[in-house]
């Protein structure tokens, strides 16, 4: 049975409905995360020192991979989407 969430307005500490995007620079060679880019009020994990579990902690929590890119010969760019 569908229940559509009624909001009444701005409510502080609760994260805004829709999508958000997460972006997450690694270098592939070492393993080691660069940098980590979110949406606004996206839901946030604090990034670990390995690329693989940054990756596996924003999964558990509902993100989807939607791209891997390779920006040059040793840093890859993932873009994880929340729905």
């Amino acid at each position: 049975m569908f229940h559509p969430r009624i909001i009444s307005g701005p409510q502080i500490g609760t994260a805004w409905y829709g999508t958000h995007i997460v972006i997450i620079r690694c270098n592939f060679q070492t393993g080691e995360i660069l940098s980590l880019f979110t949406s606004d009020h996206a839901p946030f994990e604090p990034a670990a020192k390995t690329c693989a579990e940054t990756l596996s902690r924003y999964i558990s929590i509902g993100y989807t991979l939607i791209g891997a890119y390779s920006l040059n010969e040793s840093e890859i760019q993932y873009i994880l989407q929340y729905r």
